[in-house]
Parts: structure tokens; sequence; C-alpha cells
């Protein structure tokens, strides 16, 4: 995460993010002047990019018994999964004993037929003295898959419903800090809680919960059920099975804890690596680096498959454990049930049965160690997703009772704004005052970093000033936020148009629009032609990120969903950046016209089209340093007739 008072620096430094994992070492350079020295390998991106502040850095690792010990903690101040817990106890009841009649089911089928076995051996004279057996062993056998299917058809049900939930939850979550995600959070971070942590958590219930309080259910069933032939038997079974559910469980938490803790954090690290190496693949070929592109996350890699691998040999030496465990309860039965249990011939019926009732439980036991195992992972995946809802909330501000806007924006106002991104961080704008007249269009001027967007997200209520106001009609923006859509039409420097047909793109912010309203807004952008041209027409894609279109048509779609929404307040930030000079002034022309009669508050670098403008603002150290109609700062300012003159040329006509 970053901290929002990076927001102005992080702008201005995207790009470079090159450097990944590889050789260790130091290159020698020679820089245009002659001169020489050392720096480290290209191939040690780690180390660059730490330096360079960009990848993500080494996860210390924690504490195995601090974290344990904080199991708890987390689980219960959880606001994710453990909610669904307790709203669903009944239902949840009800998967259990599902589960526990699963192996009752199985443990009384092979208790029956051993029975039945024993019995059937004595030769009966009369059939009727196993019938009883015989009708258990079939209620056993269709019983036990019979709670076996609903239990399944009942947790995987509930399963996906709460994921379902939890990734609306997440999307909801993120979508609260939606204007400023990609500066607060890395793609690989969001990337990994989508991935990784949801579908964690939808095992969490399936691998540990469930079979864990089955399991525990079962150990006193077993105990009880023994107890009535032996209580010696019924005490030795309870405390070797204490050692499968309660020791070999903590063990195996001892050692994954720290195993699955590494993995995380190399896969998230991997997965932030990966993802934005990828985004800049075009700049790796360029500077002749696709070998390195390659090798990007080989290190974190390398760490998770030997981490792995410790773990399945872990895994394989605990299960045989488990294993030998049961065999001793099986022989200790046997010799058991010879000494105490051979003394009549109705007895003796029942002393294969124990023996053999204990196998199926080997099921039943045995997950518990591995279900203690994920835990950390699971525990890692809830630490995330609070940790996510942690930061979203603590940026967010105080509610504002909402107001309506009634009748047409008339006034817009920024009185005495100071702004900073925190505490100690520079002051972008310092008492800045602006009233901005119904249909009156404003352009915004000055050098990066002087709070130009600042200006557009303060208005529309992404953020907050640290004194002053700003209001539309007399009302504070905060007031309006519910009103936001409906006044507010915003296209920024690289409006997103998605993998979707030209018509979906138009129709983003009004999806019951007509396709004649469609035509009209491509008409007031001037792209209708170039949509007509398009095989389809509305219904063509435009592929991923608009790439079937130039820059300049990508611009004018964007703009055209701002004309079909009919906005009264148009924002323009940076709207033909990256635009040659006649595409600019085309698109430019074109965004007037679309405009019309509308208020426009439009931020830009350049003087190109700004003949058009009713008002230009110049900011420079967070104040107002030029203001007025372009024609009169032409004729009365130097410094203004001077940029003009280096931007555009000279005047022609104002």
């Amino acid at each position: 995460m970053t901290d929002t008072a990076s927001r102005t620096t992080k702008r201005d430094g995207k790009a470079g993010t090159m450097d990944t994992d590889g050789m260790k070492g130091t290159d020698t350079i020679t820089d245009a002047c002659g001169r020489t020295g050392t720096t480290p390998a290209v191939g040690d991106g780690t180390k660059l990019m730490k330096e360079a502040g960009f990848g993500p850095a080494r996860s210390v690792k924690t504490s195995s018994a601090a974290k344990r010990t904080d199991y708890r903690g987390i689980w219960h101040h959880d606001h994710w999964f453990w909610p669904y817990l307790k709203h669903n106890k009944l239902r949840l009841a009800l998967i259990f004993f599902l589960g526990v009649m699963t192996f009752v089911c199985g443990a009384g089928l092979m208790f029956t037929s051993g029975y039945l076995i024993s019995r059937s051996a004595r030769h009966p004279y009369n059939i009727l003295m196993v019938y009883v057996p015989i009708v258990l062993t079939r209620a056993f056998g269709i019983g036990r898959p019979a709670f076996k299917y609903v239990e399944r058809i009942k947790s995987h049900d509930w399963v996906l419903h709460v994921v379902s939930k939890l990734r609306v939850q997440l999307y909801d979550t993120l979508s609260r800090d939606a204007a400023f995600l990609t500066e607060h959070e890395r793609t690989g971070t969001v990337l990994s809680l989508l991935a990784d942590d949801l579908d964690h958590l939808e095992n969490f219930y399936l691998r540990t919960i469930f079979p864990t309080i089955v399991a525990y259910v079962m150990w006193l069933v077993v105990t009880l059920a023994m107890g009535v032939f032996s209580w010696v038997s019924s005490l030795m079974l309870f405390v070797m099975l204490a050692l499968v559910l309660v020791l070999i469980p903590l063990v195996s938490l001892t050692f994954s804890d720290g195993h699955y803790l590494l993995e995380k954090a190399r896969q998230r690290d991997e997965y932030t690596q990966v993802t934005e190496s990828y985004l800049g693949l075009s700049d790796w070929i360029i500077t002749r680096r696709e070998g390195e592109f390659a090798n990007i996350g080989v290190q974190d890699f390398a760490e998770v498959t030997a981490s792995k691998a410790a773990q399945k040999s872990f895994e394989r030496w605990r299960n045989f454990a488990i294993q030998m465990i049961f065999g001793i309860i099986a022989v200790g039965l046997l010799v058991g049930a010879d000494l105490t249990m051979t003394s009549s011939k109705s007895l003796a019926n029942f002393a294969a049965a124990v023996v053999l009732a204990v196998f199926p439980l080997v099921d039943c036991f045995i997950a518990v160690a591995q279900a203690a195992a994920e835990v950390p992972l699971y525990t890692d995946s809830i630490t995330h997703l609070n940790d996510l809802s942690e930061r979203v909330e603590a940026r967010q501000v105080e509610p504002v009772p909402q107001q309506k806007l009634e009748g047409p924006v008339e006034s817009i106002d920024f009185s005495h704004v100071t702004f900073s991104y925190g505490p100690g961080q520079p002051v972008l704008l310092d008492d800045f005052s602006l009233h901005i007249g119904c249909g009156e269009k404003v352009a915004l001027l000055g050098p990066s970093g002087e709070g130009k967007t600042t200006i557009l997200q303060l208005l529309l209520g992404d953020l907050q000033p640290v004194s002053g106001e700003i209001s539309v009609n007399g009302i504070p923006v905060m007031a309006l936020q519910n009103e936001r859509p409906k006044i507010f039409g915003y296209l920024n420097q690289q409006a997103f148009l998605f993998n979707t047909t030209v018509g979906q793109n138009v129709r983003m912010g009004v999806p019951q629009a007509s396709d004649d309203e469609v035509w009209a807004a491509l008409r007031a952008v001037q792209l209708d032609d170039a949509v007509h041209a398009l095989p389809g027409g509305l219904d063509a894609s435009i592929e991923e990120s608009g790439q079937r279109l130039s820059g300049g048509q990508r611009q004018r779609l964007a703009l055209a969903r701002i004309v079909l929404k009919d906005n009264p307040v148009v924002l323009l930030d940076e709207p033909t950046i990256g635009l040659d000079p006649i595409t600019e002034r085309e698109v430019m022309a074109q965004m007037m016209q679309a405009v019309g009669s509308r208020t426009l508050l439009w931020v830009t670098h350049h003087l190109q089209g700004l003949e058009d403008a009713d008002n230009v603002v110049f900011l420079e150290s967070g104040r107002i340093a030029m203001q007025g109609r372009p024609a009169d700062l032409y004729e009365s300012n130097p410094r203004f007739r001077e940029m003009y003159r280096l931007d555009v040329g000279d005047l022609v006509a104002l």
C-alpha cells in the first residue's frame, strides 16, 4: 500500500519498474560524458527495484509462536468469514450432523458386518437369528453414501453462497476507494486477494472447520461407544485418539506456520512482479531484455517449490505416524477383545466387530492434522481482507447528510480552499478561491504537481480540503454525493474502454439508452462514420482497452459517454494527452462542440483550444498566478503571451 501523501509523486514515477531478480553483482557503465562507474547488475532486479522504490519488499517472517497465540484474536475480530458462521448456526449444525452420521454409518457398517460374519460362522439354526444384523448392514450401507451425498450438497451450497457474498463484499470494499485504488493498492495485491485469499476461505470450511468439528464429535461418540464394552479400553482409546486429534495437529501447525507464511509472501511478491512487468512488456522488448523478463519471479518460485517439497515430506511422515497409531489401536483392540470378549459365545460375536469399526474412522481423524496445518494459510487470508477493510475505512470521510440538488447548476464555488495530502506534506492548494458560473468554460493550467487534477478530485468529493469549502449552488459537494452521477461527467487522461461492443461502452452511464441516442452521441463527437465503418456498427467489439481504435477515437468514444449522459457539469483532465497537435485540435474542437452550453472545467498543460475558454486559471505554488479571458491575458500579460506563442504560435483570433 502507498500512503495518500505520495499520490503526486507516484503519478510522476510509474515508469521504469522493469528490474527483476536475476544475476548478482555489478555492471560497469559509461555515461554520455565518457565517465565510468559501477551499478548493480541489471539482473539484480530486486535490489534495483527496492532502491528505486518499486517492487515488493521481502516479507518479514513473523514468529510462529506469536502468530499462533493471536489466531483466536484474529478470528474473533474478523468481519469477513466468521460472521457467516455465526449467522448460520442451525444450518451448519445440520451439516455437521450429516457429516457425523456419515462416519457413524461407516463405522456401523463395519461393526454389523463383523458381527454378522462372526455370528454366521457359528451356523445359526435359523436365518432369523441374523436377520437384524442383515437389516442393519443394509441400512448402514445405504445410509453412509446417502448422508455423504446430502452433506456434500448442503456444504458446497453454503460455501458457494458465502464465497459469492465475500466477492461482492470485496468489490464493494474496493469500490469505496476506486478513485485512488491503483495508487493505494498494488495490482498484484488485488489479484492475490481475488485469486488466492477468497479461494482459500472457500476451502477453510471444507478442509478445516468441517472435518475438525466432525472428528471431535466422533471422538466423543467412539469413546462413549467403547465404554459400553470396557471403560479401560475406552480410556485407552481416548488417549490414543488424543495423539491424533491434539498432539499431531499441534506439531503440524508448528511446522507449517512459517512455511505457509513464506509461501504466501513469495507468491504475493511474484504476483506483483509478474503483473507489473507484463504491463510493461513492450519496454522489455524495446530494451532487448526479454530474457530477463522470462526469469521474473524465478527466485520466489524456487523458494515456494522448496517449501512445498518440505511440507509434502513432512505430511508423508505425519500420515505414516497417524496410521501407525491406528495400527497400534487395532492391535490393542485385538488383544483386548481376546482377553475380555471370549468368555462367552454371545460376547465373542462382538470381538471382530469392535476392531473392524475402527478402520472407517481413519479417514475422519487423519484429516484433522492437515486441517491444522492449513490454519496459517487461512488466517493469513483473513488478515489480508481485514487489513484491506481497515485501510479503506481509514481513508473514508465522515458521512454527511445528503441533500437534493434542485434545479440547474447555477454556480460552483471554491472558497478559500487549502489542501495537502497529510501533516508535513507540501501544500498543493493555498487559500484557493474560484467562482464558476452556469455554462462557463474554465481552463486550469500550470506546471505538473500544482494541484490541477486535485481540484477536480475535490470538486467530485474524492478528496476533502484541509480548510475552506467547495459548493454547488451553495450546497457543499460532500452533501451531494448521492447526486454526483447526475451532476458530473468526468473524462480523465486515459479513459478506460472495456472489451465489449461500441454501444455498450457508450452506454456505461446510461444502460437503457436506445441505439438512436447512442448514434446521436457518436455524431456529436464526429465518430459515427468510423463506427459505421466497423463490421457490426454498434455491435462491433473494440477489443481490450480499445486497441481497435486510434488514440483520438478512444478519447472521442469516452467523450460520447458524457454526451449521452448529458451531465450539467463536465470535467476534463488532460483529455488530449499523447495526441499529435492536429488530432489534438480536432478532438478539442469536437469536445467543445459536444459540451455545448454545459459548464466545463478543463485541466490541460497545453494552450491548444483556449480560444473557446471563458476563463483561464494559471496555478503556481498553490495559488492563482494568472486569471482572465484568454484574449485579455494575451493582450495584457507578457508571460501568458510568451507561453501561448511557445505552445501554439502567434495568436490568430481570440
